[in-house]
């Protein structure tokens, strides 16, 4: 099943410049890539050829080893192979899962400057040594990242086109849906809470006319099983680490300040132990993480406190699931509760959760704040999201709290507020209720999130 994704229009972007580059698609596993690349190939190219390093022919290796120094020769190998006529400027060649054959990917420079092709590549881990050793990453590689549907790309596959044009109008507009209508939003924002955006899931979900959280379900588990695999996988020497820090997530979102605690994995240890382990469940792009701003005021970047993480699930139908796994199946009365919004665990890590996929998926690097009280000795502001747009220094800050309850208070939000009020934007409550804007806060019900 063909889904619209928003990042169709930065490929279109990408063609109009006519091969400058080649471009490198990357994300998770099971996020659509190949998916997209192969549907823009049909749809805007004469011919393509996709080839897929995880399952290619010795010909073609021997043939990027030996005969790139002849491309002529070269492009009659793959075309041979491939039994596909190449045109010049109107032939796009897909290299899917190019980190499992890195020559491929340094032979971007040659071919890119030949110019008579286009190439978009796929993959993930692409950051990794041992998938970059040995070889010199291009330069004419450019890259965008792809992430699992959001939740306007969710709404469409459901056939809510309409229901998303007046969400839109509402938040340009900057007033509330029709009391109906709110409700009809909220109950798809629940849907896409427990189903998630892995279009792979999706897809079950939706086959026939009554959606199956069930048949979502065991989608999700088998993605689940494929992280597990890629974790037992890589290098020995901190396979475990990654492991503990993955099986805990739920775990840690589920606590009041959602942080990682080091000394809960392992007693007398520190990020320093665990530096390898984020940077391949970074590069692995199956979480978002979020690290603490000490200084807001002056660059999120450049004040950043890596000590202080939050790890969250790339994909919140996932964190659903994971949550749960201890179970071969989910309750199905679970589905019930969360879809009614009468959950009876934290509801509050799945909608931080979804919020920071949303931000996520929509550009921004994800911070968070706490402010320590020394007197009081403990914690007098913990902001859950710090959001910024502009330069390093000449920039807004845009502070976000996420509520998941009906009745709730945001003093810490009232104090960030005052402290850094000429470097903030706009500051937002993300709640479960109507559009509304009060003490020079928005309050944004969840389902407009995408369009910050």
């Amino acid at each position: 099943m063909i889904f619209k994704r928003k990042i169709y229009d930065k490929l279109l972007e990408w063609k109009a410049r006519g091969g400058e580059t080649a471009l490198m698609i990357e994300g998770a596993r099971r996020v659509g890539k190949s998916t997209i690349a192969e549907t823009f190939a049909k749809n805007e190219y004469k011919s393509y050829i996709l080839i897929d390093f995880s399952n290619v022919s010795n010909g073609v290796k021997d043939a990027f080893k030996e005969n790139l120094h002849n491309l002529n020769e070269f492009f009659q190998i793959i075309s041979a192979t491939y039994l596909t006529q190449l045109y010049e400027r109107n032939t796009l060649f897909i290299f899917d899962e190019v980190q499992l054959f890195p020559i491929a990917r340094q032979a971007i420079k040659t071919l890119v400057k030949d110019r008579r092709f286009d190439y978009i590549e796929t993959g993930s881990l692409l950051s990794l040594k041992k998938n970059v050793d040995n070889i010199l990453l291009p330069s004419e590689e450019e890259c965008v990242y792809m992430y699992p549907m959001d939740f306007e790309e969710f709404a469409l596959a459901l056939g809510k086109e309409q229901l998303i044009n007046y969400i839109k109008i509402c938040y340009e507009n900057k007033t509330a849906l029709k009391d109906n209508l709110h409700k009809d939003a909220m109950r798809l924002f629940r849907e896409y809470l427990i189903v998630g955006g892995m279009p792979q899931v999706v897809s079950e979900y939706i086959e026939n006319e009554i959606h199956d959280f069930t048949k979502a379900e065991r989608a999700k588990k088998l993605i689940l099983n494929l992280y597990r695999n890629d974790i037992m996988k890589i290098d020995e020497q901190y396979r475990s680490r990654v492991m503990a820090i993955f099986d805990n997530i739920p775990a840690f979102l589920s606590r009041h300040e959602r942080r990682i605690i080091y000394s809960e994995i392992q007693p007398n240890t520190k990020f320093e132990n665990y530096e390898d382990t984020f940077f391949w469940l970074n590069s692995s792009m199956t979480v978002n993480l979020a690290f603490n701003t000490r200084d807001p005021e002056i660059g999120l970047s450049l004040n950043e406190d890596r000590t202080l993480v939050k790890c969250y699930m790339g994909d919140t139908g996932l964190l659903l699931s994971h949550t749960f796994s201890d179970n071969d199946t989910v309750d199905p009365n679970l589905y019930k509760e969360l879809y009614l919004g009468k959950l009876s665990v934290n509801e509050g890590m799945f909608f931080e959760n979804v919020i920071a996929q949303t931000l996520r998926a929509s550009g921004h690097k994800l911070y968070f704040y706490t402010h320590y009280d020394q007197k009081a000795k403990r914690n007098d502001m913990e902001i859950d999201f710090v959001i910024s747009r502009g330069g390093k220094i000449k920039n807004k800050i845009y502070p976000i709290e996420v509520k998941s309850s009906d009745n709730y208070s945001y003093p810490s939000l009232s104090k960030f507020k005052e402290k850094y009020n000429k470097r903030i934007g706009n500051a937002y409550v993300i709640h479960t209720k109507q559009y509304s804007e009060k003490d020079g806060i928005i309050f944004l019900p969840c389902y407009m999130a995408f369009l910050i």
